[in-house]
């Protein structure tokens, strides 16, 4: 039977040049509700390519084989380029405390990155077992202070998945994002059921883990959550408007929005400007003034070349 309307889908796995879609109205479908896909010849998308993540209308829909064509790509709200998936609405950004070890300026770029990108970012840190309970309150106190409620997980528990698994599935298309070996598949096996992929232990050479994951994939977690299974290391590249990193930071955000701090110029870089009000004594500052520096270096490196 071929069934040609047109309906809304969800890029949930893309290879070659094929795509499998869930259809957002599955109600006619009964099983049928995921097609392999094709892009129609005759349309352009103005030089875009498809994403896993991506919302389109497909057409030409058969049902016993369960095929379908790609007519047309619905705006995006957002593209992450390292793993390349789009319309993520919630970013997790996922270290271990312990085997690697937490490296706090990472934590930072990882953070600001996801920042720059729009859209809801949480810290999850796992193998707690690995460290004592006062250490674990040092952290969830100095992660407070960033502005974020740090969720710790240890990954040899079922059961303290339980209230993440929750929180997931209240999202629309959340992603874990860190480095490799910090139990980003662990966490992924546990959550999505049947998943099994392939762990490696962390390198005592490097002090990094293996990547373990090849494809990006969408994975249901309810009638409306996705979760998106990611391969290896993936961080941002991160290239932001020198004016808008302080946006990126809570602790400055929290003194511009709630206490009502003004500087005496609009475009303050909270370094040494005139007027600058700003309080500076907050932990991350000293990564928010390299990151600062930084980026003038490569802007003026920019226009000598």
């Amino acid at each position: 039977m071929k069934i040609d309307s047109k309906y809304s889908g969800l890029v949930t796995k893309k290879f070659n040049q094929y795509f499998l879609v869930d259809l957002k109205n599955k109600e006619n479908f009964d099983n049928s509700e995921r097609f392999l896909c094709k892009v129609r010849k005759s349309i352009n998308f103005k030089n875009q390519l498809i994403y896993v993540g991506d919302e389109v209308v497909i057409n030409n829909i058969e049902l016993k084989s369960k095929r379908a064509v790609i007519t047309s790509l619905k705006k995006r709200k957002n593209l992450l380029i390292r793993p390349s998936v789009a319309n993520v609405s919630n970013i997790y950004i996922t270290f271990s405390v312990e085997e690697p070890e937490l490296n706090l300026s990472q934590v930072n770029r990882f953070l600001i990155s996801a920042e720059s990108l729009g859209v809801e970012v949480s810290l999850v840190l796992t193998k707690c077992d690995l460290i004592s309970e006062k250490k674990r309150l040092l952290l969830l106190d100095k992660f407070s202070s960033w502005g974020y409620q740090a969720i710790f997980l240890n990954l040899q528990k079922s059961d303290c998945y339980e209230n993440l698994l929750a929180e997931l599935k209240q999202k629309k298309c959340s992603i874990f994002m860190g480095p490799s070996g910090v139990g980003k598949t662990t966490l992924l096996n546990m959550i999505i059921p049947g998943l099994k992929n392939n762990t490696a232990p962390v390198s005592h050479k490097i002090k990094r883990g293996k990547n373990t994951t090849r494809n990006v994939e969408l994975f249901s977690l309810s009638n409306k959550s996705y979760i998106v299974d990611t391969p290896g290391f993936n961080m941002q590249p991160l290239e932001v408007d020198i004016n808008l990193l302080p946006n990126l930071y809570p602790e400055i955000n929290k003194q511009i929005i709630d206490e009502g701090i003004r500087c005496k110029f609009r475009n303050c870089l909270h370094l040494n400007d005139e007027g600058c009000n700003l309080n500076k004594s907050f932990e991350r500052y000293s990564f928010y003034k390299k990151m600062i520096e930084s980026s003038k270096n490569h802007y003026y490196q920019n226009q000598e070349d």
